[in-house]
């Protein structure tokens, strides 16, 4: 009795690093992992909004990163949108044999997210996020939408986010990146049923 060979899956992750005059970023990223972080940036609020995306996405995501924080946080935090965008689209390849197509709702005492997600090669980001103040401590919210917008280009993916309820800008930040997660697992999942096959009219999703 014969058996059939089991092809080995190669693994779905994607390494990326960026280094110019105002940052250093070094960043990992596994697609079928556990939901671990390993996260040194110089930006807690940005980092405690990526754990949050990750256990909830199932991916592990390492990242050692520096930049000119004296001048401003801009800066690095739209490189680890760049960054964290290639190496999603690394670990993605030519997006055969996936979903495509993720959405989500989460929800944190009274605010409430939605958000849907495309593995387009388009890159398009319709932030509908509306926060109360400027910062929370130390930290502009502003950049929570340069961060995505840098993120939307370089993974090539097309993401709304839609504020439902909120009046907590921590609680509606957190269900954002919340339901990004979720709705990012279920996009990049394997499809049993389209093995090999990309999900769409024109036969591929890598141009």
């Amino acid at each position: 009795m014969s058996r059939r060979a089991t092809v080995p899956t190669p693994p779905r992750s994607g390494e990326s690093s960026r280094s110019t005059r105002e940052t250093a970023v070094r960043l990992k990223l596994d697609l079928d992992g556990t939901g671990r972080t390993s996260l040194r940036t110089g930006l807690p609020f940005l980092e405690h909004m990526l754990d949050c995306m990750c256990r909830q996405a199932l991916f592990d995501l390492e990242i050692a990163a520096k930049g000119d924080l004296e001048v401003d946080d801009h800066h690095l935090a739209e490189d680890l949108g760049l960054a964290l965008g290639d190496a999603l689209a690394t670990a993605l390849g030519d997006k055969t044999g996936v979903r495509r197509y993720g959405w989500a709702e989460a929800p944190l005492d009274e605010a409430r997210v939605r958000c849907a997600v495309d593995l387009s090669n388009r890159p398009y980001l319709a932030w509908g996020l509306a926060f109360t103040q400027k910062r929370l401590k130390a930290f502009e919210l502003g950049l929570l939408e340069e961060f995505a917008r840098a993120f939307c280009d370089r993974a090539r993916l097309t993401l709304h986010l839609e504020q439902a309820a909120g009046r907590n800008d921590h609680h509606v930040a957190e269900a954002a990146f919340k339901a990004l997660g979720l709705a990012l697992r279920q996009a990049c999942e394997p499809d049993p049923r389209r093995r090999g096959v990309a999900a769409s009219t024109k036969g591929t999703l890598a141009r």
